[in-house]
């Protein structure tokens, strides 16, 4: 049966070998196969996928300028019905006609004057003239006037694209042509011929909806933004990917070009599963050559593998001999190889146990009775240490230390001496095997004069004298040899304060100290530094805490002091507390005025003994200054929420510090419309000056925003009105909410001023210009005909802001 087992094990053992050199073998091999394999798999997927997105950029690029050059010719061809010298609307609707019968893109031809009114519109279908529809706010009219020529963003209708192409007439306000793109002419730049048998293309606007597309592409009108490749190219920062995925979630390689005047983007996308085709027949071809060599390197594995386990299964058996105890039995391997060379040593291994085993049982006996006594060693400085750690008592402590130094060095007394270093002298503290009552020498002994306990503790080390009757000079001799003692050794109390005091043992018999036990001792010494140092700290502790205890009580009379000193700032700190009290309701008053009011106004009224009067419902002449953005409510239409706060918010504070720099009284907000009085609730004596150049100021603040703003895709305009004249002030509204408003035709009056103020104009009464006509450049404009008015109003437009003139120019 253990045969049986024997010969399992043996197999299993071989059979694991030659495993592991097959397997090392076969992993090699399939390793250099595989990591080819996969460097030229790389090489090839690399290659192949630059190679189609070159040939797609580039038809992107040709697709892309294709289209711009098609918008290009729209407009030249748009342009040429603004001449001049079709001046009559039955000349531009000949022209009109004749335009949508050459260019089929154009659907229709709008006709509008420079006051932003349609005076005709054409198309294939219907004729429409002096419908006076106003188009004086929309974006694409106020585009084509600020740039002369305006692309509108695309839109869509019954699901076929569209754009707008606006173009301004030559002369002074001579009005703008607006035309009406069908977009649909794009998908010829699309064909499956240009585009290609695997690829699809198609084109976005900037909201990402497909304007165009090839037969295999996605379907017109389409928003597309979610996809990666559209959402990368329509981010900030514009970067296009060269990998995205297609409706159904299929993954395409992808190119992407700009047509930056438009502000749409050329999609050429090609799906990966189809463009990578190559590269999986490069893997089938890879994984048969990885095939090949792992049946190649199986069989040389097994060739080898077999050579080498004879020689290994000899070495086996003779170790398992060896471990079981038979020293005579030797290997025999003849390879003149390593497995040899060991096999010597195996057998040299085997002489060199006969050699110790005979020996062994003697040292293991030796070994044990060490042991027994460094264990016994050990359990006797555990019970010093644990004597020292639990109290601070010498008195308790040192006859444990020197009963157990006298257990474990086999002695027959044990003397300690404490050290009075003001006496320079050692004085007996504890003794065993020798009365402590008896007179001798030995009971304080002199640290000079050669002392051998002075001379121990200068040296720090212990000393031995193996036989007191061959020293008859030895303080010791009299006392010991007497006692019938012959050894000493004297081990120094010491530490890295000072000598403390010395440790002696006493032996009957004569002869050297080991050195094992003189280190013993040593141990010993240390333990009872530590009990000694422990004792002298514990008495400078109770000391110092005596002093602490004085201390206290001295510490308790200033407490004392102290406490009827914090019930005096008490008082005081209430009577301070009081008038902060009063200082932040002054300040919170304030602050609730500058609200509406500039911060000096504010402080005027908070410091004045009758606020109130200053707020009660009067009539006074008032500047009124009414301001608004031209676009603002297609600007919404078009624009997310957000967006357009962020407009706001930028728009209100560039106007807010204006507002309070010139102390006007901010009315209310209204969307993007502000009203500001002047001369009301403070009166000022050039209240019309301050409007005007604050109007100024605002319209040069405002126009690097508007750019700013074009930037970012929304068209707007600042125009401002202002008007002066008589109006009811006060305070307007409910107990929990006041404002301080005007009541009267002037505040009309300039916000209908604003609403016939063009992007960058400031338009004011004629009034108000008299008033300001020496400060400023201006001119006067057509009377206009305002609503709510019954009479023309007339007005001016203020350009620039002089100064005022020095009192020489006032004087002539």
């Amino acid at each position: 049966m253990n045969a049986a087992t024997d010969k399992g094990k043996n197999w299993f053992l071989r059979g694991g070998l030659f495993a592991k050199y097959v397997l090392a073998l076969v992993g090699l091999v399939v390793f250099v196969l595989a990591v080819n394999g996969a460097l030229e798999t790389w090489i090839s997927y690399r290659g192949i996928k630059g190679t189609l997105t070159d040939a797609m950029s580039e038809k992107a690029d040709a697709t892309a300028k294709r289209i711009e050059q098609a918008i290009s010719d729209l407009e030249r061809q748009i342009s040429w019905v603004t001449r001049a010298s079709s001046n009559t609307i039955e000349l531009r609707r000949a022209d009109y006609a004749q335009l949508l019968g050459q260019v089929p893109a154009v659907s229709q031809l709008s006709l509008i004057s420079g006051q932003g009114r349609e005076l005709l519109r054409l198309s294939r279908q219907t004729t429409t003239v002096n419908s006076n529809a106003d188009f004086s706010r929309d974006v694409r009219f106020t585009e084509t006037i600020a740039r002369g020529t305006a692309y509108a963003p695309a839109y869509f209708r019954d699901g076929r694209p569209f754009m707008s192409i606006g173009e301004q007439h030559s002369g002074f306000n001579a009005g703008v042509t607006m035309a009406e793109i069908d977009l649909r002419f794009l998908n010829d730049y699309f064909g499956d011929s240009q585009v290609g048998r695997l690829a699809h293309a198609y084109v976005v606007d900037g909201k990402g909806r497909v304007l165009a597309s090839s037969s295999k592409g996605p379907e017109v009108g389409k928003d597309l933004a979610a996809l990666p490749q559209v959402a990368a190219v329509l981010s900030p920062s514009g970067r296009p990917i060269v990998s995205g995925e297609v409706v159904d979630g299929n993954a395409v390689l992808t190119t992407a070009t700009a047509a930056p005047n438009l502000g749409w983007h050329v999609f050429y996308e090609q799906p990966t599963a189809q463009a990578l085709s190559p590269i999986r027949d490069q893997l089938v071809r890879i994984a048969l050559l990885i095939a090949l060599g792992l049946v190649v390197a199986i069989i040389a594995g097994t060739i080898l593998a077999r050579r080498m386990l004879e020689p290994i299964t000899a070495l086996r058996t003779g170790a398992r001999r060896l471990g079981a105890g038979d020293f005579g039995h030797r290997i025999e391997v003849k390879t003149s190889d390593e497995l040899e060379e060991l096999a010597g040593q195996f057998n040299s291994m085997a002489t060199q146990l006969a050699e110790t085993y005979s020996d062994l049982e003697a040292k293991v006996k030796e070994r044990t009775r060490d042991l027994a006594q460094s264990i016994n060693e050990l359990k006797v400085l555990e019970e010093v240490g644990r004597a020292v750690a639990s109290s601070l008592d010498l008195n308790a402590v040192l006859p444990t230390v020197g009963a157990r130094a006298l257990e474990i060095t086999h002695a027959d007394a044990v003397l300690i001496y404490g050290y009075d270093a003001a006496q320079r002298s050692f004085n007996l503290t504890q003794s065993i095997g020798i009365d402590a009552a008896t007179e001798g020498h030995h009971r304080a002994i002199d640290a000079a004069n050669s002392s051998p306990l002075g001379e121990a503790a200068a040296k720090g080390e212990p000393l031995a004298f193996p036989d007191l009757t061959d020293q008859p000079n030895h303080p010791l001799r009299d006392v010991v040899v007497g006692a019938g003692f012959h050894s000493v050794l004297v081990v120094p109390l010491v530490d890295q304060q000072g000598v403390l005091g010395a440790l002696v043992v006493l032996r009957k018999a004569a002869g050297d100290f080991p050195a094992s036990l003189i280190g013993l001792m040593k141990t010993f010494a240390h333990q009872a530094v530590l009990a000694m140092r422990n004792a002298r700290l514990f008495t400078e502790v109770d000391q110092k805490s005596h002093a602490l205890e004085e201390a206290n009580a001295t510490v308790r009379e200033q407490a004392d002091k102290l406490r009827e000193q914090t019930e005096a700032l008490k008082d005081w700190n209430k009577s301070l507390e009081q008038r902060v009290e009063t200082q932040l309701g002054e300040l919170e008053r304030v602050r609730r005025l500058e609200r509406f009011l500039a911060p000096q106004v504010a402080q005027l009224i908070a410091s004045s003994d009758n606020p109130e009067g200053l707020l009660d419902s009067h009539r006074r002449e008032v500047t009124v200054v009414f301001c608004d953005l031209r676009g603002f409510t297609a600007f919404t239409e078009a624009t997310e929420p957000e967006e357009a706060m962020n407009v706001l918010r930028e728009y209100h504070a560039a106007l807010g510090k204006l507002i309070f720099k010139y102390e006007g009284t901010l009315d209310k907000y209204a969307g993007d419309g502000v009203m500001i009085l002047f001369n009301a609730p403070i009166q000022l004596a050039d209240h019309t000056a301050r409007a005007v150049k604050m109007a100024v100021e605002m319209r040069d603040t405002v126009g690097p925003l508007t750019e700013k703003w074009r930037n970012r895709g929304h068209s707007l305009g600042f125009g401002i009105g202002i008007a002066l004249g008589y109006a009811t002030l006060g305070q307007v509204g409910f107990e929990q909410r006041l404002e301080y408003a005007a009541i009267g035709s002037v505040t009309n009056l300039a916000s209908r001023l604003c609403g016939e103020a063009k992007a960058g104009q400031i338009v004011v009464s004629r009034r108000v210009y008299g008033m300001v006509e020496p400060f400023v450049e201006g001119r006067a404009i057509d009377d206009l005909v305002l609503k709510g008015f019954n009479h023309p109003i007339l007005a001016a437009e203020i350009l620039s802001w002089k100064g005022e003139p020095s009192a020489e120019a006032a004087a002539e």
